[in-house]
């Protein structure tokens, strides 16, 4: 197990200043169990205000990456965290948590966090920021941002 970032080709789950689970890419881990989906939520719900914070994101930004999360439900796991996120929203994380991975494999320094609010003219952006544009366009928007890095630093 690593602390900040993940090996090169991995998928993740990641707290990104702890040690986390992580499954090699083809291992997708099975989310219809509801063994695994309850393993993986507690390691994603303390990962994400980690996330929020190292991203800068408004409760608003980081509840819309999670489809549309009520304000109150993300102030809420604070103090009473959910056994189980479900499917789509573990799906979610993990997405955002290996574009942070590919972000700071690519970019040194604080363009790696930054990068997430720029505005930016690739196709897949048209020019607004990688968070609208996955808050817009959900998982298949999550989908090809992670592709778009990725192919940057040589994966997939």
């Amino acid at each position: 197990m690593t602390t900040e970032l993940e090996e090169l080709g991995t998928v993740t789950l990641l707290d990104v200043r702890t040690p986390a689970a992580r499954a090699e890419i083809g291992e997708w881990p099975d989310l219809s169990d509801a063994t695994t989906r309850a393993v993986l939520t507690a390691d994603a719900v303390k990962a994400l205000p980690r996330l929020q914070s190292r991203w800068k994101l408004t409760v608003d930004q980081m509840c819309g990456l999670l489809g549309a999360l009520p304000a109150s439900t993300w102030y809420s796991w604070r103090k009473n965290p959910p056994a189980d996120l479900g499917e789509d929203r573990l799906t979610r994380i993990s997405l955002l948590l290996g574009i942070y991975t590919a972000l700071h494999v690519l970019h040194p320094g604080e363009l790696a966090d930054e990068w997430v609010l720029l505005p930016n003219n690739n196709p897949v952006f048209n020019g607004h920021t990688p968070v609208d544009t996955m808050m817009r366009g959900g998982i298949p928007a999550m989908l090809a941002v992670r592709a778009l890095l990725d192919g940057r630093r040589g994966g997939l």
